[in-house]
């Protein structure tokens, strides 16, 4: 199938698969004779394993190394739970200080008059003032 039809069974742009391709990700289509490339349903099945990565938040060395393992029969299920876990663990950090920028903004927010008068706790908050309203 030409990258048209690939990149819309896989869910990823024509542009990323080229750039997948280019820096080693997947390997090199085939080439017809007029020079479009043309992709077999298990390249398509690597695209959609790469793109459901990339949704849950692999970056491109972890989908790297996550379809190495899945392209390896001989592997050990273990290496997969541990990066899973490692990225899990990642995450949960970012959202707690998502959740802390979140509070303080809902801070900044509460103390706010938020009317026609020029007293601002936020203002004064992100210029490091000490006068909070």
């Amino acid at each position: 199938m030409k990258i048209s039809q690939a990149a819309s069974q896989s869910g990823l742009s024509s542009k990323t698969i080229r750039y997948y391709e280019e820096i080693g990700l997947i390997g090199p289509a085939l080439r017809g004779e007029n020079g479009y490339r043309h992709y077999e349903p298990a390249a398509v099945e690597e695209l959609q394993f790469l793109a459901r990565a990339r949704d849950v938040g692999f970056d491109l060395d972890e989908c790297r190394e996550l379809l190495n393992l899945h392209r390896d029969s001989g592997r050990q299920s273990i290496h997969a739970k541990s990066l899973v876990l490692e990225k899990s663990e990642k995450l949960q950090g970012r959202i707690e200080r998502l959740q802390a920028m979140q509070d303080v903004l809902q801070d900044m927010a509460s103390r706010c008059h938020g009317d026609e008068g020029p007293e601002c706790a936020i203002l004064d908050d992100l210029a490091g003032g000490e006068g909070r309203a």
